[in-house]
């Protein structure tokens, strides 16, 4: 995946020939994840080749979008960015019922209330024009 940053949004997506079709269900308000034709492993970010086989062949599958928090941390002090406004805020390690583990925040709850073995399910935010980002809320 490639960024282009924006003053005011952070980073946005611009997709690759790798990672285009999960940016693609992003905007219509689907999780899809690769995974491998072969060993059927899930692997993201969305890559050409599986991590555990080496088989090129892979597929797209919808996620239920249901996960757990598996780490997280909260963000206190931003220096030299044009977001200092939004701090503090948190940024959460979701390990996904399918298996693999996305990066990501919560919305609709304070960074105070996050913890590690929380439910969570995916929900989609706008963030430029056609542009949706997977983000998570309290299952």
């Amino acid at each position: 995946m490639q960024v282009k940053p924006t003053s005011l949004l952070g980073p946005v997506p611009v997709p690759t020939p790798d990672d285009r079709e999960y940016w693609e269900g992003c905007a219509r308000d689907e999780l899809i994840l690769q995974r491998c034709a072969e060993c059927k492993a899930y692997r993201h970010l969305p890559r050409p080749m599986c991590p555990k086989c080496r088989s090129t062949r892979g597929e797209w599958v919808r996620s239920a979008g249901m996960g757990t928090i598996h780490s997280y941390t909260i963000v206190h002090n931003l220096v030299g960015t044009d977001l200092g406004d939004v701090v503090p805020y948190d940024i959460v390690l979701v390990e996904m019922d399918e298996g693999p583990r996305i990066i990501s925040n919560m919305v609709d709850m304070l960074p105070d209330e996050v913890g590690i073995g929380m439910r969570v399910r995916v929900t989609f935010r706008e963030v430029a024009p056609g542009v949706k980002l997977p983000k998570f809320e309290k299952a």
